[in-house]
């Protein structure tokens, strides 16, 4: 073997000896939660959910340390084309996509149903990561600059809210908005933005489609509907109140098990779990995500280039989003939008885009030191 080859597999090595594995230990636990909640949803059976979503999470894991590995610089260049591409793959979405519970928001690939929606959210952080890589906080502060960023939160939006899929869009642009705040955009712009939505919303409400408007209505009066519209949210309630402190016990939740409690492997597999392990298991969960959340921002923080600061730190936003917006939708806090729990819920696109998000941060830290120029 060559001395230069040598060097190359010593460099690859070292790279891979000092990723951050303390994050892929905690991504690994969140997961095994989610796979603990799926066996306990089938009932004590890994078929059909926990089985299918533990091989994603092998294939998935594979390639988010793939991703950790190559350099921060060709993610640089890549942002752009991967946002197109994303763009690209909605708008496939309306010509050819595949229909779903009344939605068309996948592409069918024969071995799986893909969701480009949900990994639009990581290509517009990446293209807002590249755009403010560079910027000075006076260009930060020019309304001007802010067009472009602003163009590239509203394109995808309102391709997503065409299949439609309300949640996912707001998602997208509380992400967008996150990021844009944390580069520095002044604090009147959001505040102005803030106010200008609340004055159209009785405008948005006329264009708004009736199960957007009944959940609207559900989550202001559950009990108006309780065996209807109502019946999701009532039933998580009870699920959570009834898990008590300690919980009933691992495969004990009457409400998941008796099926009271529907769409239990997905949008409220939350509630399935906190009802099985109670207060103290929610918690725990909980704080396994915040300190996720928190690994992202120390990363971003140890970076010295600005593009891995605002791609971690964008990364960590939109996880948390989902984390926020699902425990708070199955709490009654907000309206039953139809987000998915990072790693826990089963879904194989959204699993791929939590993985990826991670990845990129992973490569974040591995060339913080990395010097990424225009």
């Amino acid at each position: 073997m060559s001395r230069i080859a040598l060097r190359a597999d010593k460099s690859l090595w070292y790279k891979i000896l000092h990723m951050n594995w303390g994050l892929v230990f905690l991504i690994c636990c969140v997961t095994g939660v989610g796979i603990a909640a799926l066996y306990s949803a089938a009932g004590g059976s890994f078929s059909p959910w926990a089985e299918r979503q533990l091989l994603r999470f092998g294939v998935g894991l594979a390639g988010m340390l793939v991703i950790a590995l190559i350099d921060i610089k060709i993610w640089y260049k890549l942002a752009w084309p991967i946002y197109f591409l994303g763009l690209a793959m909605l708008v496939l979405v309306e010509i050819k996509g595949h229909i779903g519970m009344g939605a068309q928001r996948w592409i069918n690939l024969g071995f799986v149903q893909l969701q480009p929606s949900e990994l639009m959210k990581i290509a517009v952080v990446l293209a807002l990561a590249r755009h403010f890589h560079g910027a000075s906080p006076e260009d930060v502060r020019r309304i001007p600059f802010l067009v472009i960023p602003a163009i590239v939160i509203l394109a995808p939006v309102a391709l997503v809210l065409l299949q439609p899929d309300l949640g996912t869009a707001l998602m997208i642009i509380m992400a967008g908005a996150g990021m844009v705040f944390t580069v520095g955009a002044p604090a009147w712009l959001f505040i102005a933005g803030i106010a200008g939505t609340a004055a159209i919303i009785p405008i948005a409400w006329q264009f708004m489609h009736d199960y957007q408007k009944q959940r609207v209505m559900t989550f202001l009066d559950p009990e108006s509907d309780p065996l209807g519209a109502g019946y999701h949210i009532t039933q998580s309630k009870i699920a959570l109140g009834s898990g008590g402190l300690e919980g009933k016990g691992f495969l004990q939740g009457t409400q998941s098990h008796l099926n009271f409690l529907p769409e239990k492997q997905t949008d409220f597999i939350f509630t399935l779990w906190a009802e099985e392990w109670g207060l103290l298991g929610g918690l725990a969960l909980l704080g396994l995500f915040a300190l996720l959340f928190l690994y992202g921002l120390v990363i971003g923080y140890r970076c010295r280039h600005n593009f891995g600061r605002y791609l971690a730190m964008g990364i960590s936003i939109n996880f948390s989003l989902y984390v926020f917006i699902n425990i708070a939708m199955v709490m009654g806090l907000i309206p039953v939008v139809g987000a998915p729990l990072p790693m826990v819920s089963y879904g194989g696109t959204s699993m791929l885009a939590a993985l990826i998000g991670f990845g990129l941060m992973m490569s974040c830290h591995t060339y913080r030191h990395s010097k990424v120029t225009r």
